[in-house]
């Protein structure tokens, strides 16, 4: 079944990347597929995250026909975006990466803090960002795999409060390190992004990697004009579900997010 795009993620963590493709482009058409089975990838080796994205590209190609997909994962990306192009060679890529330029244009005081998962800052490619764009910078690490936890738990929850306690043990590390960027390198943090600009107050610019990521992802469906799908989304996706309220809580979710749900994958 032919559509514009795939969102991958280990989770919910994506969602306002294609929230944010859609609003863009409202007539692209796109599916969604939260490799629940292993999330959190962040907590994963390379070669077992290289293997999960692998399987996931492999079970959505299987099904359905995108022009792109997106990686909206920092983890992924960095981890297992060149071996999926050598794998896939005739399938487009579009990788999600913490957005380490575009803080380091904007900082004042050559401060730049980098939220993200364990396994992304570890990586390589994170240092190479790093040392290609900021290496005037002092750079300033926090990987949080338990809040990365809670937003995937509690994404419903209604008292934003609950959010604000969440992320003030990172966002008080990083004013006490005196940085006035805050990277957010894990797409979970996106649906907590007001919170910790809130926490972090006006001097503190929180960025992220969706404007860059939409628009190399419109890029490439302008190129493939004679390709493209007018249809209608094809859903949120799960690999994996150990309950039935798990499935409830997903159910729901889709239905704020107003996204259609799809259910298991397989």
């Amino acid at each position: 079944m032919k559509l514009d795009f795939a969102f991958l993620d280990s989770g919910t963590g994506g969602l306002p990347y294609m929230g944010y493709l859609k609003a863009a482009c409202p007539d692209a058409s796109c599916l969604y597929l939260a490799d629940t089975r292993n999330f959190p990838y962040g907590e994963k080796t390379p070669g077992q995250v290289i293997a999960a994205t692998t399987a996931a590209v492999e079970l959505v190609l299987s099904h359905f026909s995108p022009i792109a997909f997106v990686l909206a994962c920092n983890t992924m990306s960095v981890t297992a975006l060149d071996s999926l192009r050598k794998q896939f060679p005739h399938v487009h890529f579009i990788g999600t990466v913490p957005a380490i330029k575009v803080a380091a244009s904007k900082t004042k005081n050559n401060a730049i803090g980098i939220l993200a998962t364990e396994a992304t800052l570890a990586h390589p490619y994170t240092r190479n960002l790093i040392q290609n764009f900021a290496s005037s910078c002092r750079v300033v690490s926090r990987g949080d795999g338990q809040l990365i936890r809670f937003i995937e738990k509690h994404l419903l929850e209604q008292d934003r409060s609950l959010y604000l306690e969440a992320a003030r043990p990172a966002v008080d590390f990083f004013l006490n390190e005196g940085v006035d960027s805050i990277v957010l390198g894990c797409t979970h943090f996106l649906h907590i992004a007001s919170e910790i600009q809130q926490l972090a107050g006006r001097d503190v610019q929180v960025v992220d990697s969706r404007e860059g990521v939409v628009r190399q992802a419109l890029r490439i469906r302008a190129g493939l004009s004679s390709n493209f799908s007018c249809g209608k989304d094809k859903g949120f996706f799960v690999t994996g579900l150990s309950n039935s309220q798990m499935a409830a809580y997903y159910q729901e979710l889709c239905r704020q997010f107003s996204i259609p749900w799809g259910g298991l994958l397989d």
